[in-house]
């Protein structure tokens, strides 16, 4: 279990601070930053340990803002399953050094960033298979979860290409991202990395991430559909040159 002293505990305060805000602005990035930055400080099981209840009520506070939750729980339900497929799967991944999986999945961002800043993007899949690509990209990002304590891909390219609205991506991903914590919570609690102290001290990074996340949402609201798209990708493409670099 980490222990920080008086200093490491601002330090790891404003990281979730800070990693609050950009999923307040971009609907992600809470577990990329923070994942980042806390891998400075301790091994990547302890950081996704801490991030575990911040992640958690953030992306249910994201979930529930809205009015389309029905609606993207009976289309996402296959992702949703599968995330927790892969999860189960991967379990024990994260004992194991992360720096190889991190920089991989920041250059697999910075990719999928600079083709989306550039008008391209995935294709969106025929009605009668989404079902089944669902269930696929769900544990593929399970696997990743399992790995490296980030669950953006490919989760957040498969949502984007579903062709959701602003205010319906935010509440796809927080929705996708509040299973997949529960998930990752779960592995972690059967390799005794999620106990009851890690928790209290998860909990104490709950009120940094979520004012974080208020300031965050506040500007989102402000963006149009346009802008939010800008932003959106050009924050993709800073999270996955920040993973490249905390992995080389």
């Amino acid at each position: 279990m980490f222990v920080p002293n008086a200093h490491e505990f601002m330090v790891v305060s404003f990281v979730f601070f800070a990693a609050g805000g950009i999923k307040g602005v971009l609907g992600m990035g809470l577990p990329t930053v923070a994942m980042g930055l806390l891998g400075l400080m301790m091994p990547v099981a302890e950081g996704a340990a801490l991030l575990v209840l911040p992640s958690l009520v953030t992306n249910l506070w994201q979930m529930a803002r809205g009015g389309h939750l029905r609606a993207l729980a009976r289309r996402l339900w296959p992702m949703l399953s599968g995330v927790c497929v892969g999860v189960w799967l991967g379990r024990g991944w994260m004992s194991a050094p992360a720096g190889n999986a991190m920089v991989w999945l920041g250059l697999c961002l910075v990719v999928y960033a600079l083709a989306g800043l550039a008008g391209l993007r995935l294709p969106q899949p025929k009605a009668q298979h989404e079902a089944g690509v669902s269930g696929v990209v769900g544990t593929l990002t399970g696997l990743l979860t399992a790995a490296t304590g980030v669950f953006v891909l490919p989760a957040v390219p498969y949502l984007q290409a579903l062709g959701l609205k602003k205010n319906e991506m935010a509440q796809a991903l927080g929705l996708s991202f509040a299973v997949s914590t529960l998930a990752l919570a779960g592995a972690l609690a059967s390799s005794r990395h999620f106990n009851t102290g890690s928790a209290t001290q998860s909990l104490l990074m709950l009120l940094p991430a979520m004012l974080g996340m208020w300031l965050g949402q506040r500007l989102r609201d402000e963006l149009s559909q346009e802008s939010f798209r800008a932003w959106f990708m050009g924050g993709l493409l800073a999270l996955g040159a920040w993973l490249v670099w905390q992995g080389r």
